[in-house]
This record gives C-alpha cells, sequence and structure tokens, in this order.
C-alpha cells in the first residue's frame, strides 16, 4: 500500500518538473527591453512566469485537477483491491493454521490462486501507473500547444524579439516588473479557452 501512495506522488512530482522542462526547452514564456551591449539600440524583450501562468490559467488548473482526480482514482481502486487481497491471504493463513483444507492439494491451489492474484495487481498498478504517465503526457504537450500557439498570436506584431520562460526567478533573475508580460498572457489564454 505504501508502494503506490510513493508511486503516485513520484508520479505527481515527474508531472510538475515535466511541466516545467516544456517551457523551458520550448523558450516559450517571458518579458523585457533591455540595451543591446555597446550600442543605442534597444532590444524588445519580455518574460513570463511559469509558475503564475500554471496557478493562474484555467486550462492548466483543470488539467491538473484531472490528472490529480486520475491518481486519487487509481489510487483507491488499487487501495480496495489491494484490502480485499489481504483479506483473503489472511483467511488463506487461519485456514492453513487450522488446517481447514481437505487436502494437501486443495491448499496448494489456492495458494496459486492467491500468487496469481498478486500478479495481476502487480500489473494492474503498473497500467495504472503507465496510464496515468500518457495522461501527464498529454495533458503537457496540450498546455505547451496551447501556450506556443497563443505566444505566436500575441507576438504576431513582433513587438518582442525574446519572450523568456521564469520560473521562481531561476531565468530572470531580476527584471523592471514593467517587462512582466504574465497577466496579459494569462488573461489572453483564459478568454481564448473560454471561447472554446
Amino acid at each position: 500500500m505504501n508502494k503506490i501512495q510513493i508511486l503516485i506522488n513520484v508520479i505527481l512530482v515527474a508531472a510538475v518538473a515535466a511541466l516545467f522542462v516544456i517551457f523551458f526547452s520550448k523558450k516559450a514564456p517571458a518579458a523585457t527591453e533591455t540595451l543591446v551591449t555597446g550600442t543605442s539600440e534597444v532590444m524588445p524583450v519580455a518574460y513570463l512566469n511559469v509558475d503564475s501562468l500554471l496557478a493562474n490559467y484555467t486550462f492548466a488548473q483543470e488539467a491538473s485537477e484531472k490528472l490529480m482526480s486520475k491518481q486519487e482514482d487509481a489510487r483507491v481502486k488499487m487501495n480496495t483491491k489491494l484490502r480485499t487481497f489481504q483479506n483473503e491471504v489472511a483467511d488463506f493463513q487461519r485456514k492453513l493454521e487450522n488446517n481447514a483444507f481437505l487436502s494437501r492439494e486443495r491448499a496448494e491451489k489456492e495458494q496459486q490462486r492467491l500468487a496469481k492474484k498478486e500478479q495481476e495487481l502487480q500489473e494492474l498498478e503498473a497500467k495504472l501507473t503507465q496510464d496515468i504517465m500518457i495522461e501527464n503526457q498529454k495533458l503537457n504537450q496540450q498546455l505547451a500547444d496551447s501556450l506556443n500557439n497563443f505566444l505566436k498570436e500575441f507576438n504576431a506584431d513582433g513587438r518582442y524579439h525574446i519572450i523568456l520562460s521564469n520560473t521562481a526567478k531561476d531565468n530572470v533573475l531580476m527584471a523592471n516588473e514593467q517587462y512582466d508580460i504574465t497577466n496579459d498572457v494569462v488573461n489572453g489564454l483564459n478568454a481564448r479557452y473560454q471561447k472554446k
């Protein structure tokens, strides 16, 4: 039972990490204007706070809730089946200790049945874990596509030459808040999502 909870927690952490990796690798989000070194030319740059985006973008919130709901359903399903299995094992042990089986062959058949059921539970756990991982990847890809498509529309006029992603001040250590386009992007994404 603890293995299942640990596995589900690991998957959840991996899901959140995957969201960040997608945003960092695609260089999709962020805003700032900075002076190009050695010239008087201004280069339009912006940054987007990914943490705020994920916390405020309706699709990201719904996707996260959907994934957590699936994880919870999988956990409940596994716990229920595991309890039933544990009860059967305990019943088998009691019968074995009390010599309740009519023959040794009958006891061996019951032991084989329980071993097969244990293997089926392990396979079910692996399948549920894989299903959650696939769903997580699908949602991460949808989120990344949504953001990338919106940023193309948002910056269609070319006002920004670079849009950086910023998560917990990892990429942009210091910037004037006027270059933060997070609220504009979140509002635009939510408005577009509501239309769908």
